[in-house]
């Protein structure tokens, strides 16, 4: 869609379809989202310099099916015919989806003296310096409209900051003005309760009753106060094994269970040597004769003796 043509005069007036500046052609341009600059096309530059209009170049965009208004600068002229690319945050102000129609109009705005703004969020408060960040931020900004919430960046993090006020109301130029900027309290920001002496001592009392519960409760504490249960189900004997410590005793590892019969498990710890039976048990101790590799080799090729 084309924009209209205006009858030479003092006010550019036209209609472009709407874009946030993600939707731009080309490289990404992240200083437009951090500014109040949207970029028109350059039919627009052609009409405006045939007009004699005020400078700095400031526009009002109007969404009338929303009665919703805001003002803003230019930045470039490089936008398609009939199009304009504005920052998301102002879309967002004015209510618009992608490739709605908006309504641009030129407008002299006055000088700015005072500016009051509300932070969204209690965020903004961890920013060192707060003022000296909006002041940076606001370098990027042509106008201020009351009841707009602009869109700063700091330390990659976005802060959104309602306009609560501006003076002279409702819209002001902030190029080249001496403005006087303040804070309201942010939005979801509690007061830190201010506590009086007897309420110190009191909560300085309560701190100390509780580090001597805490102590008392952990000298009656002891780790590890579980009981110990055998696998065979047998009562557990916290002495120590006697055939484990006499060094008579051979402990032989490797040897498979013959006996072994399935259903059943069979841990086997100790071996005794000399073939004795342990009577407690009723188990058989005896060593075994077994001696792994006493097998004898056979040749499958036989070699033939050689006639001296």
């Amino acid at each position: 869609m084309y924009p209209f043509y205006p009858q030479i005069g003092r006010t550019f007036q036209t209609q472009y379809k709407c874009f946030s500046v993600s939707m731009m052609p080309g490289t990404e341009r992240p200083e437009v989202e951090e500014g109040g600059k949207i970029i028109l096309p350059p039919t627009a530059l052609e009409l405006l310099s045939r007009l004699n209009i005020d400078y700095p170049m400031l526009f009002k965009l109007q969404n009338k099916r929303k009665s919703r208004v805001t003002n803003c600068g230019v930045l470039e002229f490089i936008a398609e015919e009939g199009k304009c690319y504005i920052p998301y945050w102002m879309m967002k102000n004015l209510l618009l989806e992608e490739g709605e129609i908006v309504d641009i109009e030129s407008v002299s705005l006055p000088s700015a003296t005072f500016g009051k703004f509300q932070p969204q969020s209690a965020d903004f408060l961890d920013i060192t310096n707060p003022k000296a960040v909006l002041e940076n931020s606001l370098r990027n900004f042509s106008c201020l409209t009351c009841n707009d919430v602009i869109a700063i960046h700091y330390n990659d993090r976005v802060y959104e900051l309602l306009v609560v006020a501006v003076e002279p109301p409702p819209a002001v130029c902030i190029i080249k003005c001496d403005m006087n900027v303040d804070f309201e309290k942010p939005v979801g920001y509690e007061e830190p309760k201010v506590m009086t002496r007897e309420q110190k001592e009191e909560r300085n009392e309560q701190e100390r009753i509780d580090a001597i519960k805490k102590a008392e409760q952990a000298k009656l504490f002891h780790a590890f106060q579980g009981r110990g249960n055998r696998l065979d189900g047998e009562k557990k004997n916290t002495e120590a094994n006697p055939k484990l410590l006499d060094p008579s005793k051979v402990i032989e590892k490797g040897l498979p269970n013959y006996d072994y019969k399935p259903g059943k498990i069979t841990f086997i710890r100790s071996k005794l040597a000399g073939g004795t039976e342990d009577a407690s048990n009723n188990e058989s101790a005896e060593v075994s004769d077994f001696t792994p590799f006493q097998g004898a080799g056979v040749s499958l090729r036989t070699t033939k003796k050689r006639k001296k």
